[in-house]
C-alpha cells in the first residue's frame, strides 16, 4: 500500500517541533520512529496532510541520571536504552523490557517516545513506567505540563496528550531491586499475549516495596496496586503471591483475538504473573 500525500517537515528543534503543529493543527501528525504511524498511513487508516518529524532534534535524544532520577528523551531508541550501562545500572528492567520488544531493526528506529505516547495497549513500555511510576513531561503551546504514566492512558489509543503536545520526556526514580518483565508471546518480536513488569524491594525477610503492571490484558497497561500492596504488607511466599495473581487476574479484561481466547489469556497472564514475581524475588 502507498500512503496518502503529505507534507514533510523536519523541525531542529523542540519549540520550532510546537510551533509547526499549533500552526498546522489537525492537519498535522508528529512522527518519532514510525512503526505505528506508517504502517496506519499505507493502510489509509491516517491520512495527515502535514508529517512532522522529530529525528533532528538532539535534545530528544538522551539519558541522564542525577540526584536519583533517570530522565530519558523521547526520541531515545530501544536500542540506546539498551546499549546504556549507565541506565542499567540504575533502572535494569528497562533493558530487560527493550529486549523482548520486536527485533533489532525495530530497536534501532523505534523510540521509547514513540512506544509510550500513542496509546496502543500492546506496546510494553507504558506498563513498564506505570511499574516504574514514571512522569510523562508534554510540552504544547501553553508550556510545559507533567502526567504520571498511571493517569495517562484512558483507553486503547486515547490518552491524556491533548493533540498539540509532544512528549519531550520521561522521568522516574532510580530502583536498584529486585525486577522482571515477562513476557508470552506467539514468536519472537511479537506483542505479548500476556506480559507482567514487577520491581520488588526487600528488606531482611520482608518487602518494602512491590510495584506490579500488565500488558496487553485490558484496553490500557493496568497498574495493580491491590496486588502490589498485597506482596509489599504481606511478604513474597507462595500464598502471598496467590493471592496477588488472583487480585490482578480480576483487573484484567482481555478479549478474543489472533493471539488466543480470552480464557487463555487469563491463564497465560497469571502463569506470567506469578512467574515475574518470584525472578523478581530472587533477584532482590
Amino acid at each position: 500500500m502507498i500512503t496518502g500525500n503529505f507534507e514533510y517537515h523536519q523541525p531542529s528543534s523542540l519549540p520550532e517541533a510546537v510551533a509547526l503543529l499549533s500552526k498546522l493543527g489537525d492537519d498535522a501528525r508528529v512522527i518519532a520512529g514510525g512503526h505505528s504511524l506508517i504502517p496506519s498511513m499505507k493502510l489509509r487508516l491516517a491520512m495527515p496532510e502535514h508529517l512532522i518529524d522529530l529525528q533532528g532534534i538532539g535534545e530528544l535524544k538522551n539519558i541522564q541520571i542525577s540526584g536519583g532520577e533517570v530522565r530519558i528523551g523521547a526520541m531515545t531508541t530501544q536500542a540506546e536504552l539498551i546499549a546504556s550501562e549507565a541506565l542499567y545500572k540504575s533502572a535494569p528492567i528497562i533493558r530487560e523490557t527493550a529486549l523482548q520488544i520486536a527485533d533489532p531493526q525495530v530497536r534501532y528506529m523505534g523510540t521509547i517516545g514513540g512506544n509510550v505516547a500513542n496509546g496502543d495497549p500492546g506496546n510494553d513500555m507504558p506498563a513498564l513506567m506505570q511499574c516504574l511510576d514514571a512522569n510523562f513531561v508534554l510540552q504544547g503551546p501553553d508550556g510545559e505540563r507533567v502526567v504520571k504514566a498511571r493517569e495517562f492512558y484512558e483507553a486503547a489509543y486515547f490518552t491524556a496528550r491533548d493533540d498539540l503536545e509532544i512528549l519531550s520526556e520521561i522521568r522516574f526514580s532510580e530502583c536498584s531491586g529486585g525486577f522482571a518483565y515477562g513476557k508470552q508471546k506467539r514468536k519472537i518480536g511479537d506483542y505479548a499475549t500476556a506480559a507482567a513488569a514487577v520491581l520488588l524491594t526487600k528488606d531482611g525477610n520482608n518487602c518494602s516495596h512491590a510495584s506490579i503492571a500488565l500488558t496487553n490484558l485490558a484496553d490500557t497497561p493496568l497498574y495493580c496496586e491491590e496486588a502490589s500492596a498485597m506482596l509489599q504488607n504481606g511478604g513474597v511466599n507462595d500464598e502471598n503471591i496467590a493471592a496477588a495473581v488472583t487480585s490482578a487476574m480480576a483487573q484484567i479484561e482481555p478479549v478474543d483475538d489472533n493471539r488466543g481466547p480470552a480464557e487463555f489469556k487469563k491463564h497465560a497472564a497469571s502463569i506470567v504473573l506469578a512467574s515475574a514475581i518470584r525472578d523478581a524475588w530472587a533477584r532482590a
